[in-house]
């Protein structure tokens, strides 16, 4: 396996040098995890973390110093930072707002300002709606898509328009990326997320379903240490072509009726709904089922929202009785954390009191 200077190394195109003249294994920075489940922690990571990060997001998305990336993403996230440290790597420039606004965003690709951009799926949704019925510019050559499950409906509706999605999984721990599916890979596979990065080990724990990783990429943790793989607390599956594709988390399944209820399932369902514009699903204790199914949506229109009725309806004639919501409540917004994730604790402990 290469460490991470090496991998820059062989990059071509001039690109691949150090921007950071320290032993590999000196941590650079500590970086929170995003809390969307749990309370953040602090991970620490390494010069070599980073540049091997770098050099396989380089390479599977075959950069160069002709970009122009948005920096969409808070460097205080792992995808900003690892987004401004390939750069520098790189050469490339970066176009740099205050903050994401799906308007300026239009504004830039409509110029051809900006080749490349970093969004997590409520950011692309956004994005859509204000860029409306148009192909994508032929000047956009990326839009890499992580950070949270992509909703198949809002994928094929990129996809419907040209744009060149690539999807990513990745986690604070190991340095952003782990696995990523260029434009052309997920015009071929929907949903998948491609392949582990170069220098990526990646397996699935048969007991449980479980990625768990090592390589260059993976902090310095103890528990890594100990065991040498890290459990990432997502659940996937490999198909037989190599790629990923990730079920879900597992801090988030529900156990309704002694069923194993995957939340992403019921959200792709009801997102097919002509009502709902997004949904988060969450169990919540229940004396007969030992957990209900409880669905919080935004509606498409919020002057003319769907009845819940109607979404019960729905779910009744396309799931299973222990997969069906139980109830829906309809909010304004989802809450999100920085990250862009939808901030489950906040729904739970907020909305339901």
């Amino acid at each position: 396996r290469l460490t991470g200077a090496e991998a820059l190394a062989r990059i071509p195109g001039g690109a691949g040098r150090s921007v950071a003249p320290t032993d590999p294994d000196t941590p650079l920075v500590v970086m929170l995890t995003s809390g969307s489940t749990g309370r953040p922690r602090p991970i620490p990571l390494t010069r070599g973390n980073l540049e091997a990060a770098a050099a396989g997001a380089i390479q599977r998305l075959r950069l160069d110093a002709s970009d122009r990336w948005l920096a969409s993403l808070s460097p205080a996230h792992v995808g900003g930072l690892a987004l401004i440290h390939r750069a520098a790597i790189v050469g490339c420039a970066l176009v740099v707002r205050p903050r994401f606004d799906a308007d300026q965003v239009c504004a830039l690709l409509e110029s051809g300002a900006v080749t490349h951009l970093s969004a997590v799926p409520t950011m692309l949704l956004r994005l859509l709606d204000a860029w409306g019925p148009r192909p994508a510019p032929r000047t956009l050559r990326c839009v890499l898509v992580g950070g949270a499950h992509t909703p198949g409906e809002l994928l094929d509706r990129a996809l419907a328009l040209r744009f060149p999605v690539a999807l990513t999984y990745g986690l604070t721990e190991a340095t952003s990326q782990v696995a990523t599916a260029p434009p052309d890979r997920v015009r071929e596979k929907p949903g998948s997320v491609g392949r582990p990065l170069p220098g990526v080990d990646l397996r699935i724990d048969p007991a449980t379903g479980e990625i768990q990783l090592r390589g260059p990429t993976v902090a310095p943790l103890p528990a890594v240490e100990q065991r040498g793989w890290l459990s990432t607390g997502d659940r996937g599956r490999v198909d037989e072509d190599g790629d990923l594709w990730v079920t879900g988390r597992s801090a988030d399944r529900i156990i309704s009726g002694g069923v194993n209820v995957d939340p992403v399932e019921v959200e792709e369902l009801l997102a097919r709904h002509p009502g709902v514009r997004e949904v988060a699903v969450l169990g919540f204790p229940d004396p007969e089922w030992g957990e209900r199914v409880v669905a919080f949506v935004v509606a498409s229109s919020p002057d003319d929202p769907p009845s819940g009725q109607s979404i019960l309806d729905f779910a009744r004639t396309r799931l299973s009785p222990a997969k069906r919501p139980r109830e829906v409540t309809f909010l304004p917004l989802l809450p999100r954390n920085a990250n862009g994730k939808v901030d489950r604790r906040a729904l739970r402990g907020d909305v339901r009191g």
